[in-house]
Formats: structure tokens, C-alpha cells, sequence
């Protein structure tokens, strides 16, 4: 099975929907997890100041070998350089091309807000791992520990399907904005940023500080 999704047209993401929303990852255990859900967050994640001059929009999947390159050789700069400094707001979005791409948004949303964008981090990072693993949760649990979760509380929470059917209802809320074409889409203000690098991605968040 392929991963590469970058280029995958706006007609596949519609057609995965119907098999996405009832889609969470079964395993024998999950009766007894159940007791034991943690904390989940549902809606776009937000990165950086809330007043912050510059909105920028970040569509990606956890499946996406070309928003993994992005999230390591592109966004360090980008949040030390301009979120961290206040100038940027990042509203992160995620793309569900596949179940595997679901799951993996399902775990990141497991510990809660504060624990969000760690746990991107780590699948991004991990993503050969578990995009490729013959057990699946077994590599979902390793992630969840390193963010504090149990075993149990992971398998909790990707076996929900109300939890799902939350996601896949959220993606389609902006699936068809018309400047979503593959993934990573990034899109400054209102300007979408071709082949994201961080010179491109730098001048126009420059431009749109000047104002």
C-alpha cells in the first residue's frame, strides 16, 4: 500500500469518507479499555498567539511522506522564526486520505489539548514506523506512552467510533475549500504558498506583516 498521498486530487478525498466514519481501529481488549477513555479534543488545533498578525493554515496528513519532510525540515524554522515570536497564528488541519490518517488524528487528540501537537510531532517523526507496522496499535501504543497515556487508554480511544465519525464530520467541513490539492497545502492569509519551502513560506508572511 501506497503512503505517497501528496498528489492525490480532491475527488479521492470524497471517496474515502464512506469507509472513514466507521473506522475505529477494533482490538480484542477494547471492552476492557473502554472505562478508561481519556481525555479527547475535537475542532482545528491552534498553535501560537491568538492575536497574532498572521493567520497561517496548514493542511496535512499523518500518512504523507511529504508533510513528514515539511514537519521536520521546514517547521522548526517556521515556529522558532515566526510563531514562537507571536507573529504567526497556526491553525493545523488534517487530512484523512486513508483509515491509518484517521487513526493516527484519533491518537493525537487522546491526551487532550495541551498534548496535541506532541503527539503530531511524534507521528510525523515515527510515521515509517506505524504507516508500515503489521500491528498497528502496537506502535499506536508506544507513541501513546511517550505522551503519558496508557495502553489502555490508547486502545480506548481508537476503538470509538463516536470519536471517528467527530473526525471525519470535521474534515468535511473544509475537505472541499478549493485550495486543498494535496497535502502539505499551506496558505498564508489568503495566499496559498506554492511548494512550501521556508523562503517562500518566509517572504510571504513577510508581505502580509507589511500589510
Amino acid at each position: 500500500m501506497s503512503f505517497d498521498t501528496a498528489m492525490t486530487r480532491r475527488g479521492a478525498l470524497r471517496l474515502s469518507l464512506g469507509v472513514l466514519a466507521a473506522a475505529p481501529l477494533m482490538t480484542a481488549a477494547g471492552a476492557r479499555a473502554e472505562q478508561s477513555a481519556p481525555e479527547f479534543v475535537l475542532g482545528e488545533q491552534v498553535m501560537g498567539d491568538p492575536d497574532a498578525p498572521v493567520t497561517v493554515i496548514e493542511y496535512a496528513s499523518l500518512t504523507c511522506p511529504h508533510c513528514r519532510r515539511f514537519h521536520e525540515t521546514v517547521f522548526p524554522r517556521l515556529k522558532r522564526e515566526y510563531i514562537d515570536t507571536g507573529k504567526v497564528r497556526l491553525i493545523y488541519r488534517e487530512v484523512y486520505f486513508d483509515r491509518l490518517g484517521l487513526w493516527g488524528g484519533m491518537l493525537a487528540r487522546c491526551g487532550g489539548k495541551d498534548r496535541y501537537f506532541g503527539f503530531i510531532d511524534a507521528l510525523l517523526r515515527g510515521q515509517e514506523n506505524w504507516t508500515r507496522a503489521d500491528d498497528v496499535m502496537a506502535e499506536f501504543k508506544k507513541i501513546g506512552r511517550l505522551g503519558g497515556l496508557t495502553d489502555e487508554q490508547v486502545e480506548a480511544c481508537l476503538r470509538d467510533e463516536d470519536k471517528a465519525r467527530a473526525l471525519v464530520e470535521m474534515y468535511q467541513g473544509y475537505r472541499d475549500d478549493p485550495r486543498l490539492t494535496g497535502t502539505p497545502t499551506l496558505i498564508v492569509g489568503e495566499e496559498k504558498v506554492e511548494q512550501p519551502s521556508f523562503e517562500r513560506l518566509s517572504a510571504a508572511i513577510d508581505k502580509a506583516l507589511a500589510g
